[in-house]
Formats: structure tokens, sequence, C-alpha cells
């Protein structure tokens, strides 16, 4: 996260400006990036590509600004133009990955995780968001080699746990997708998803009706209507 660089009057007399250099531009479309003020932030590095058009963090931040909208093409549009003039820099390539990821092009993000990967591998992050392609691309055994990576970094990660459980499942490996289940609802215990999952496995893979039917409970109460279902079929006297 980028810190707050101007405060709001500085910001309003930057906007009175009529020469506002680069740096200042580049400083207040950051500042309004952190204040989730989308538009005013491309505006102001609009400005600046208009004055310095080979501004590598430029384009990179005003990706991040479209991604912030929704706005994917135009993410990727930039975030490309922040590679060609720096290609050195993990940052816009982790970035492009992440909008491929929103469009589900899998195989695209898988890429650009790699090159980020491969410009800088101690980032925790880009290990857990490139085992998130390979997930969708059905790569399992390469995604719990990732995940556990990102778990590496800080074991204790309910989003990361979750995804390594689909990823044993899709493996074949239901027993340690159960273990890896409790440890996410034993971290985060309003986890409904988590909860479902662990009931379905429980029940369809290990024939564990009381254990399954206990968890899909836990699940519907924690407002998971997918569990209803389940719930009234199997664990309805």
């Amino acid at each position: 996260m980028y810190n707050y660089l101007f405060p709001s009057l500085a910001l309003f007399l930057l906007l009175a400006s009529c020469q506002p250099s680069v740096e200042e531009l580049f400083q207040a479309g950051v500042t309004s990036l952190e204040e989730q003020n989308y538009e005013e932030s491309i505006a102001y590095l609009d400005r600046l590509v208009e004055k310095d058009s080979s501004h590598a963090a430029a384009w990179n931040v005003r990706g991040i600004a479209f991604f912030q909208q929704g706005a994917l093409d135009e993410a990727i549009e930039s975030f490309t133009k922040s590679i060609k003039l720096d290609s050195l820099n993990y940052k816009p390539f982790f970035n492009r990955g992440n909008a491929w990821m929103e469009k589900q092009a899998y195989r695209e993000a898988l890429i650009d995780y790699n090159r980020a990967n491969g410009l800088d591998f101690q980032q925790s992050d880009i290990y857990y968001n490139r085992g998130l392609s390979l997930l969708g691309l059905e790569m399992y055994e390469d995604a719990l080699v990732d995940f556990d990576m990102a778990l590496q970094a800080n074991p204790e990660q309910p989003a990361v746990l979750f995804n390594k459980a689909k990823a044993q499942l899709g493996n074949n490996d239901p027993v340690n997708a159960i273990a890896s289940l409790n440890e996410v609802v034993r971290l985060d215990q309003r986890n409904a998803s988590a909860y479902y999952l662990l009931g379905v496995t429980e029940m369809s893979a290990l024939g564990n009706k009381e254990k399954g039917c206990t968890q899909l409970k836990m699940a519907l109460s924690l407002g998971y209507t997918q569990a209803k279902e389940w719930v009234d079929e199997f664990c309805e006297e």
C-alpha cells in the first residue's frame, strides 16, 4: 500500500495549479488511489503521462485505479505499457496477472505470475495468486506447491488454506483436505464456505454423516443457503 503523500489542502492547491510537476501529479494520483477516488487518480495520471509518457510507475498506478473500477481491459493496457517501459519490476506483471485472473484467463495470468516470481521470488502474494491460477487450470499438484510456499510466510492464512483444500480435493486427497479445512474453521469460526465444503467432503468422500451434518448445519446457520439442500436431504430424520 502507498502512504498518503498529500493532505487535502495540498491536493486542492495542486488542482488549482496550472503547471504541476510530474512528481506532484504522480503523488496526487497515488493519494487519490489510496483514498479510493479512482476517477480522480486516473485524471491526475492522465495529465502526467501527457507530460511524460515514459513514466513506468504512473502507468502501473493508473492500471491499479482502472482495476479497482472493474475496467479490466484498460487496466491490462496500462500494466502492459508499464512493463514495456520497465520489464525488471515485478509489480506490473503481478498486477496484470490479477487482471487476467478477474477475466478468468488463467493461462495468461500464470504467465505473468511466473514473470513476477522470476523477478522477485520473495513475494508470498505471488505464490498464492499463482496457486489460484493453477487451481483454475486444474493443475492441482503445482497449485499445492505454491499454496505451501505462501503458507511458509504465514501459516495462519484462512484463504490460502481454503484454496489448498480445494486443490487437495482436486488431487483426490480428501483426508488432507479435511485437515486443511479444519484449520480454516479454527482460524475463522464464521467461514461458512469452509464449513460447507468440510461437511460435503465428510459425507461424500468419507461417509461420515454425523460429522458432515454438523458442519453443514453450521454453514447454514452462518447464512450459506446452499447447505440447506444437503441438510434437508441427508440430515433431517
